[in-house]
């Protein structure tokens, strides 16, 4: 009656081996490091920096616990934070020497001490939020003023394409503010721009009037669609800094919108505030510009001469000057995909892009017409620029798609395609809010959290063991395996603990033992109604769990309820409350019941069970129901 099959202990045995595998991360806490990634698309992490790190350590005197290169970074660890912020001055000392132009982003963090074997299973603690791991908050203000502006200035650009194309005759366009003022000597090109624009650009509005012997032509962004522009501004940016970020491999960090026109960032591990305002403002853009070949931009680029009237001079990767005109071809607004590949001629490494219509019409015409001549694609990051190539252009390339190789490397086509897909922030942004924990206050919450929850349960298992005896032990330990699935289900997840969180575990430990509490009081009721020790375990769990599935689903949907609506630390609290339901259900019957069936279901003749006193209400006796065989 009471007894399991094989297969059935065979997943509460595996059950339980993962989750404390899983679980097991969270146990080695986390240690101070420095953290080193470049800063330059044109700059790579390579073995010969490992050692200009390893050897900016010894000029310090300072031994790491480690130091490798972990994908694009290089880590290394100290036992305590002073190494590490002695660490953190030497490194950037050694490797960027001239501060104002950093070749390398040297950022403080913290890293898991998990051992290898842990990590080659997968098996991670769970991302700590900022007020138990310390960190780093930002609070973004977007200028939405300047994103219309900017927003004007393209359609000005394409006004005067539109009317070019249709041959339409303007006396000149120019952006006042958020609104394009147009032109003309007479009504009938005013009349003709009037309808194109009506038909080419329905995000405006039109007003002309007379301006002494010419017309003007006033347009304006619709309402509706400067929200909408406001509203992609936002989505722009916030996506930008995802990849800005996620590029550095900061855990888990939240970037979300809050308001109309504000962004908040926060980096849980980064102690390091000025060098997380320089992750947030890193961001590169593309331009496209003809190469100036004439003999005075020859004598320039040999440093002979100055510039040309009218170019810049900017570096190849291998040093080597080139001198391009200002006029800008195309920039990276008109891209819409970046992708690292290789050159199907030469098997180079290859950044592959992708331009939207408009820029894939520019560039047809512009490289019809320049056959034979270089053309020059440079990358702009923290504004200064550097030429990625400038080959010549042998023949016209249509279709939107343009192809960046030579001298590049596989890691620095990757890297370079992330950054053209992160494009450039669609609006400045100014920082009105900034606030650093520390991880001393984040070890305090821990601590604190820990605490909670450890007390919780053992003033629960007390009163359990107390109170119902064997049961009440075999409800602890189902509370204990409970606490253990809850955990290593986070870490699976990297789901991001709290201090809500934390609050909200040991609330689950308090209502996971609900279930047993009902099965316990069952099996006491029907021991009470005369049944024997075996058909009261028996009913007492199969009756309970009806009752135990309208509680659990009931609470599950107010937490699935604060997990859709809510927000920050509300949604962190709701997360664990709702695995803390679905994974005290598994523990507190499949599990217990398991223990319970290992204990009596192997007893034929079983007469008495260890479940407390149960009195008999009608006469006032007692069973003697909390003795042994």
């Amino acid at each position: 009656m009471n007894r399991y099959p094989v297969w059935k202990y065979a997943i509460l045995v595996f059950a339980l081996l993962v989750g404390g595998l899983f679980a097991l991360p969270n146990l080695f806490g986390e240690s101070p490091a420095v953290q080193v990634s470049v800063a330059k698309a044109s700059m790579k992490l390579d073995a010969a920096a490992l050692t200009r790190v390893e050897e900016a350590l010894k000029s310090v005197d300072l031994t790491a616990d480690a130091v490798a290169l972990d994908g694009l970074s290089i880590k290394a660890r100290f036992s305590d934070t002073d190494a590490q912020l002695k660490a953190k001055d030497a490194i950037q000392k050694a490797l960027n020497p001239d501060a104002n132009d950093p070749g390398y982003v040297v950022a403080l963090n913290l890293l898991t001490r998990s051992p290898s074997w842990l990590t080659a299973l997968h098996a991670w603690p769970m991302y700590l939020g900022l007020d138990l791991r310390g960190g780093v908050h930002f609070m973004l203000q977007v200028d939405m003023q300047a994103a219309l502006s900017k927003k004007a200035e393209a359609l000005a650009g394409d006004i005067r394409s539109g009317l070019r194309e249709k041959n339409v005759r303007h006396s000149g366009i120019t952006r006042n503010g958020q609104t394009i003022d147009i032109r003309f000597r007479d009504a009938q090109s005013l009349d003709a721009a009037k309808r194109l624009i009506q038909d080419q650009f329905p995000d405006l509005d039109t007003v002309d009037s007379a301006d002494g012997a010419e017309f003007k032509l006033v347009a304006s962004i619709k309402p509706v669609s400067a929200r909408n522009v406001q509203s992609q501004a936002i989505k722009q940016n916030i996506t930008t800094l995802h990849n800005r970020i996620n590029e550095l491999g900061v855990a888990e960090p939240v970037i979300q919108q809050q308001g109309l026109d504000r962004i908040v960032v926060q980096l849980p591990g980064v102690q390091d505030t000025a060098k997380a305002k320089d992750i947030l403002g890193r961001t590169a853009t593309l331009e496209i510009r003809m190469v100036d070949e004439g003999t005075e931009a020859r004598a320039a680029e040999m440093g002979t001469a100055p510039v040309p009237f009218g170019t810049e001079r900017y570096l190849e990767r291998n040093g080597q000057a080139v001198i391009v005109k200002k006029q800008v071809i195309l920039t990276g607004d008109n891209l819409t995909d970046a992708q690292p590949g290789f050159d199907n001629q030469t098997q180079e490494a290859a950044v592959h892009l992708t331009l939207d219509a408009k820029g894939a019409r520019i560039f047809r015409d512009v490289t019809r017409e320049s056959v034979g001549k270089r053309m020059a694609i440079l990358l702009f990051e923290k504004g200064k620029g550097e030429v990625v190539t400038a080959p010549v252009i042998r023949s016209e390339i249509g279709g939107g798609r343009v192809q960046i190789s030579g001298r590049m490397t596989t890691v620095e086509a990757n890297d370079t395609a992330l950054l053209l897909r992160a494009g450039s922030l669609a609006a400045p942004m100014e920082i009105i809010e900034e606030r650093t924990i520390g991880p001393s206050l984040g070890a305090e919450n821990i601590a604190k959290g820990f605490n909670s929850v450890t007390w919780g349960f053992v003033a629960v298992a007390v009163f359990m063991c107390v109170y119902y005896m064997l049961f009440g032990v075999i409800s602890s330990i189902a509370l204990a395996f409970n606490l253990l699935l809850l955990v290593a289900v986070l870490s699976m997840l990297q789901a991001t603990l709290t201090l809500p969180g934390m609050a909200a575990m040991a609330l689950v430990l308090g209502m996971a033992i609900d279930s047993n509490v009902l099965i316990n009081e069952r099996v006491r009721e029907e021991l009470r109604g005369g049944a024997s020790p075996q058909a009261a375990i028996h009913a007492g769990y199969d009756r309970a769990w009806a009752t135990i599935i309208d509680s659990n689903v009931t609470t599950l949907i107010a937490g699935l309820a604060l997990l859709a609506f809510g927000s920050g630390p509300v949604r962190g609290f709701a997360v664990v409350h709702c695995l803390g339901i679905l994974t005290s259900m598994f523990s507190g019957v499949f599990f217990s019941r398991g223990v319970v069936n290992l204990w009596y279901g192997r007893q034929k003749k079983l007469k008495t069970v260890s479940i407390g006193t149960v009195w008999r209400p009608e006469g006032g006796s007692q069973l003697a129901a909390n003795q042994g065989e």
